[in-house]
């Protein structure tokens, strides 16, 4: 079973200290009038990354015990967005937006035609009428994260359809992990240019994993 499986994680980056006005005049483009006058502080102040928010799903507790709380935590960066091989595991294609950017916009710019099967995994928030028509206009097979109905339960055929779904996505986390964990991905530069070029050669670099994998599986073959 061959397709591509899309999803995004955030790359930090050095936290900014900013105050109020000065976030506000980020937002808008602009360059805060404090730091016009001092090129050496301005080189330092990366202008282009953004904060979100990651939340975490608590898991639930045996009966009896209290249950954790979702958490929160804020980060402030870029994201790596990347769609993979479901059946060999490399980044097939992949972009760089700042950290609050919408993954669902990112779906067209990650997924790849060449050499790959046309089903495409993702979750949630890239199911939209306007990425499933794209992805029916080129040839791609949806097999995207129903969302659950508002003001209604979700199906039962649905939420089975949804758990078979992750099975397949939860092998982009795996990549992710090793991004992260092992090769200790983090965006040390200033802009988002220099931060697409480092995590760019980070997820080319990842690829040796998967190629090392296959070329000792065939040589024991």
């Amino acid at each position: 079973m061959g397709g591509q499986i899309v999803d995004a994680t955030v790359v930090a980056a050095p936290k900014q200290r900013n105050t109020d006005d000065e976030k506000a005049d980020i937002k808008a483009g602009k360059i805060p009038d404090a730091w016009k006058d001092k090129p050496a502080k301005l080189r330092q102040k990366d202008r282009e990354a953004r904060w979100t928010v990651k939340f975490s799903k608590a898991k639930v507790d045996d009966e009896g015990k209290e249950h954790k709380r979702d958490i929160a935590v804020p980060v402030f960066g870029y994201k790596n967005h990347a769609a993979i091989d479901q059946r060999h595991g490399f980044i097939r294609g992949w972009t760089v937006t700042h950290a609050a950017a919408y993954d669902g916009a990112q779906l067209r710019n990650v997924v790849k035609r060449p050499n790959i099967g046309s089903t495409v995994w993702a979750d949630t928030a890239y199911r939209s009428k306007k990425n499933e028509a794209w992805l029916d206009r080129n040839g791609f097979v949806s097999d995207i994260h129903q969302k659950k109905p508002k003001g209604r339960p979700m199906s039962e055929a649905t939420a089975r359809a949804n758990g078979r779904r992750s099975k397949v996505r939860s092998r982009i986390e795996h990549v992710f992990a090793h991004l992260k964990s092992r090769m200790g991905l983090f965006v040390r530069t200033i802009g988002i240019a220099r931060a697409t070029m480092k995590i760019g050669m980070a997820n080319l670099a990842y690829n040796i994993t998967p190629y090392v994998w296959h070329e000792k599986q065939a040589a024991s073959a």
